[in-house]
C-alpha cells in the first residue's frame, strides 16, 4: 500500500527522518482504512504565522491552529463529483503548525513526533471524511488516532 505524500516543510526544521516517519504512518493509516494505492495527499509543514493566515482566509479565525485539513472529495454548492476509472483518488491537504505542535509536545509530555504524528492522523481522518462536531464522532474520531497510533509506536 503506497500513496502518492507530497510533503512540504515551509519552516525548514524537520529532517527527513522526520518526513518519512509522517508518510510511514499516513499509509500505515492508509492501509488499516482500506484506502486505494495510489491515491494522493499532501502535508504541509508551517509557520503559526501561516496557518493563522490560512485558517483567517478559509475558516474566518483569525487565530493559530496545529492543524488544518482541507478534503478534495468534500463537494461545494453545484459541484458535480468527476467519476473515472483511470483517475487517481486525490484525498487533500493537510497543513501542520510546526511551533503549535511542538508546544503542544511539551504541553502534553511527550515526543515532538508523537505530536505531529497525531496532528498528521488527525488530519488525514478528516480527509477521509471522520469529524468530531458531536460527542459521537468524536469519540469515534479520538479512538482511531489513539489506536493507530499506539498499534504504529507513536505512544505517550
Amino acid at each position: 500500500m503506497t500513496l502518492l505524500i507530497d510533503c512540504i516543510d515551509e519552516t525548514n526544521e524537520l529532517i527527513d527522518e522526520q518526513i518519512l516517519e509522517i508518510e510511514r504512518l499516513i499509509n500505515f493509516v492508509a492501509k488499516k482504512q482500506g484506502i486505494k494505492e495510489h491515491s494522493e495527499v499532501s502535508v504541509t509543514f508551517v509557520s503559526n504565522e501561516r496557518i493563522q493566515e490560512i485558517n483567517r482566509e478559509y475558516r474566518l479565525k483569525d487565530i493559530a491552529t496545529d492543524v488544518i485539513s482541507f478534503a478534495m472529495e468534500e463537494l461545494g454548492e453545484g459541484e458535480i463529483a468527476l467519476i473515472g476509472a483511470e483517475m487517481p483518488r486525490v484525498l487533500g491537504d493537510i497543513i501542520i503548525s510546526i511551533p503549535k505542535a511542538k508546544e503542544q509536545a511539551e504541553e502534553y509530555g511527550h515526543s515532538f513526533l508523537r505530536e505531529l504524528g497525531f496532528l498528521a492522523v488527525h488530519g488525514f481522518l478528516h480527509l477521509l471524511g471522520y469529524d468530531h462536531m458531536s460527542e459521537d464522532e468524536e469519540k469515534e474520531m479520538f479512538t482511531l488516532q489513539k489506536d493507530f497510533l499506539n498499534e504504529y509506536g507513536l505512544t505517550r
